[in-house]
């Protein structure tokens, strides 16, 4: 294998910086940016305590932005052509605003905790397929995040910022997701993927394997979070550990489940299942990583995929044939479903030397089998959120 090519540069941060100067008329004063992020695997243990190991990926999340003199935060969005204005310090909360939401929701939890707040004004833009499974609402919570801390010159403390943002999801927009999506966003590193213990919020980064690529692939099809089954499983996951008498579902061994499982319901009892396998593979995918094995890496996927199809039951038609095919390719060595689930993304762990054959074959094989136009994308692992430095505009 050889080394994984660096995909192009997106043109969204200029463009981000271009509207700004169109709508206010000056420079920006900063421009932050926070990733997106694919699970490797891990998926749903994050929410019980367990292990994920994730990376933050190229397509983010960008706003150009200057401070005001007073509370109030305008901002115009690029992709929902609208604009929105909000009190930094007493935001209002009305679940019909849409995308805003996001960003109100990381002011009122910085309020709570006391973070000093100051108003500001900007542009946001993101390249991150919204209900794609890439977490393009922790994204945009930690840009907002980033952009607050900007413009009071506070600190970065990306593990505090995540898990203020997450307190925004779950108790401002409503979705009971665990820390993963936010911290990978906030903590990501370059060419690394992040070990997390979501009990502990410990970050271990590990290498990716050398000539392999992680390769995105968009089944064109969609899910909302706030709609779907994913708070129903949760549920389950609380009735299960309550059952053993645990905390959480990182608790609880093969060897306890296999003794008392009987006990559950059946529907119950699957989805710990998962769990409990799903925080073993995850250990062992880490393990994988560090000792250079792409290999057992993608193995430890395919199983992960059947057990989110079969246990946790969160895959869709289109996901479990985007990962057949994908499989069925010589230069894929494992693959799986990515995010919550419902619709979205998967994933493939491929030859990086080979990554043209494997997305003209997968992709024409998806629209052939599906009558759907996918998105296969090459990344690679990215920096958490961050201040980006301006470029000057052209004399």
């Amino acid at each position: 294998m050889t080394s994984q090519p660096l995909p192009p540069a997106s043109p969204l941060p200029g463009q981000v910086v271009r509207m700004f100067r169109d709508r206010f008329h000056t420079e920006p004063a900063f421009l932050v940016r926070a990733p997106g992020r694919v699970n490797l695997i891990g998926e749903h243990t994050d929410y019980n305590g367990g292990f994920v190991l994730p990376m933050a990926i190229e397509r983010a999340v960008w706003i150009a932005l200057r401070p005001r003199a007073d509370e109030l935060v305008t901002v115009w969005s690029l992709d929902f052509h609208e604009e929105q204005s909000f009190s930094a310090v007493a935001p209002r909360h009305d679940p019909s605003a849409g995308w805003v939401e996001y960003q109100k929701g990381v002011a009122w939890a910085l309020g709570a905790e006391g973070v000093p707040l100051r108003g500001w004004e900007g542009v946001v833009g993101g390249d991150i397929p919204i209900g794609g499974g890439l977490s393009s609402s922790a994204a945009l919570e930690l840009a907002a995040a980033r952009a607050f801390a900007a413009v009071a010159n506070l600190d970065w403390d990306p593990i505090r910022m995540a898990r203020l943002a997450r307190q925004a999801e779950n108790h401002w927009v409503g979705v009971s997701c665990g820390i993963m999506d936010q911290l990978i966003s906030a903590a990501g590193r370059r060419d690394h993927a992040l070990l997390i213990d979501c009990r502990t919020l410990a970050i271990s980064p590990v290498p990716l394997p050398a000539g392999a690529a992680v390769v995105i692939l968009d089944t064109a099809t969609r899910r909302s979070l706030e709609s779907s089954a994913y708070n129903e499983r949760r549920a389950r996951c609380e009735a299960a550990a309550r059952h053993f008498g645990l905390d959480s579902l990182r608790d609880l061994t093969r060897e306890m489940l296999e003794a008392r499982g009987a006990e559950l319901e059946p529907v119950t009892r699957r989805r710990a299942r998962h769990v409990v396998t799903e925080n073993a593979r995850t250990l062992e995918a880490a393990e994988a990583l560090r000792a250079g094995d792409a290999t057992r890496l993608g193995r430890l996927m395919d199983a992960s995929h059947a057990s989110l199809r079969g246990d946790f039951e969160v895959s869709s038609p289109e996901l479990d044939q985007m990962v057949a095919l994908a499989r069925a390719r010589p230069e894929c060595l494992g693959a799986r479903m990515t995010g919550a689930g419902f619709g979205g993304c998967a994933i493939a762990l491929i030859d990086a030397a080979r990554s043209r054959e494997f997305s003209a074959a997968v992709d024409a094989a998806y629209r052939r089998a599906s009558g759907r136009e996918p998105t296969i994308d090459l990344t690679r692992a990215a920096p958490g959120a961050d201040l980006v430095p301006l470029i000057p505009p052209s004399p």
